[in-house]
This record gives C-alpha cells, sequence and structure tokens, in this order.
C-alpha cells in the first residue's frame, strides 16, 4: 500500500479521535462481547488488541479481568484510553503501545493468550501486509490461543464505490476499507483451526462484516 495513502490514513484518524473524544463512547462493541467469552472459555490472561482507538473494547476486556495490551496507530486515541483506564483504577492492568500494523508486533513469541481486532484487518493494508500481520499473529499467539477479528466484506453497499485505491479497497469520507472477500478469510486461516465466520450488521448504513474466530493448533 502507498506511504502516502498510509500517512493520510495516519493523519485522519488522529484528527477524528481529537475532534472527537471517546467517539464511539465506553460501551463495548458487540465483537468485543464476544471475543471476551472466547478468551475467557479459553482460559486466557493476557490479551492485545489491535486497532485499539480510544479504547472501549481494551477497557472492556479489563473489567473482564484479562491483562490487555493495547496497539493504535493514534497517539491522541490511546492517550485517551489511559485516562480512562487510570479514571477506573485499572492503569496497571492496561498497557498501551503505538504501533502501525505494517510493522512486526512488538511482542515476544507464544507470549500472549488472546488478540482482538475489530476493523483493524479491513484498514488500508494491502493483502500482502494483511498476511503478513495474521503471520505475526500467530507467532505471538500461545498454541490454542484464539484470535478473533471482524472485517467489513464485499457485501457491503460501499464495495465497489468510493475513490478506489486497488487490491479491493476504496475511501469514503476520508476512511479507506480493504474489503474481503471469503476466500481471503479462507486464506489467513491456513495454518490455524478455523471456527466461525459470522456474519453481522453494524451502525446506519448499515455496515456489512464477518466475525471471525481462529485458534492457533496446539
Amino acid at each position: 500500500m502507498s506511504a502516502s495513502l498510509n500517512r493520510d490514513q495516519q493523519h485522519h484518524w488522529q484528527s477524528v479521535h481529537t475532534a472527537n473524544p471517546e467517539m464511539y463512547g465506553w460501551q463495548p462493541s458487540a465483537p468485543a462481547q464476544h471475543a471476551a467469552a472466547v478468551f475467557r472459555a479459553a482460559g486466557a490472561g493476557s490479551v492485545l488488541e489491535l486497532g485499539a482507538g480510544h479504547g472501549r473494547d481494551a477497557m472492556h476486556f479489563a473489567r473482564e479481568g484479562f491483562v490487555v495490551h493495547a496497539a493504535d496507530f493514534s497517539t491522541t486515541g490511546l492517550d485517551q484510553l489511559r485516562t480512562q483506564a487510570t479514571c477506573e483504577g485499572r492503569a496497571e492492568q492496561v498497557h498501551t503501545t503505538a504501533h502501525d500494523a505494517r510493522e512486526p508486533l512488538p511482542f515476544p513469541e507464544a507470549c500472549l493468550d488472546g488478540v482482538f481486532a475489530h476493523m483493524l484487518l479491513c484498514m488500508a493494508l494491502s493483502t500482502d501486509e494483511i498476511h503478513a500481520l495474521t503471520t505475526e499473529i500467530a507467532r505471538v499467539l500461545r498454541p490454542g490461543g484464539a484470535l478473533v477479528y471482524t472485517v467489513r466484506h464485499t457485501g457491503d453497499a460501499h464495495y465497489g464505490t468510493g475513490t478506489a485505491h486497488g487490491d479491493d479497497i476504496y475511501e469514503h469520507g476520508g476512511f479507506a476499507v480493504h474489503f474481503f472477500s471469503r476466500a481471503l478469510v479462507d486464506d489467513l486461516a491456513d495454518g490455524w483451526h478455523l471456527h466461525e465466520v459470522q456474519p453481522f450488521t453494524e451502525g446506519e448504513l448499515p455496515r456489512r462484516l464477518w466475525r471471525i474466530t481462529q485458534t492457533v493448533p496446539r
């Protein structure tokens, strides 16, 4: 993916978080509630959220008793998360990392029990970058560790419209989205145990997404 699009998206998200503090509120998303149940059933202790934003889902994981590592390329969003964690007395439980998903994850091998990403993988990432990221996720998860992620897919109303950037990436209102085919989901699950590809909708459009749950083989 072009460096200019990457810079534009990072600037856009920084601006969004600055102009709209707590834009999604502090109630968890439905996918995060599902992920917490998956992680709890697996006996997880430590989880990573990729694309944590200002942290509504990271805070949900913390309230559910997990040690949370929250990563995002918006430092503004992470500042908001740290403030909220401190207000709730969970500063020692919530750890933040400024990170670009195109770079290797800053964690050692097999150190985490779960990874959650709500629409992070369908941001302005190329197919090659998405494959590299899921390889990194598999590296940092322990055997049996779970990845729960959501993506907008090619059945979404915005697919094929707006500004085209190639590789099934289309931009609307400043937000660039990589729309997933089912073939891409299956390719990303190669070498994993794929447990679920659950369709759902979100928002007023509504956005059409899949919620995917897969685990690293033991």
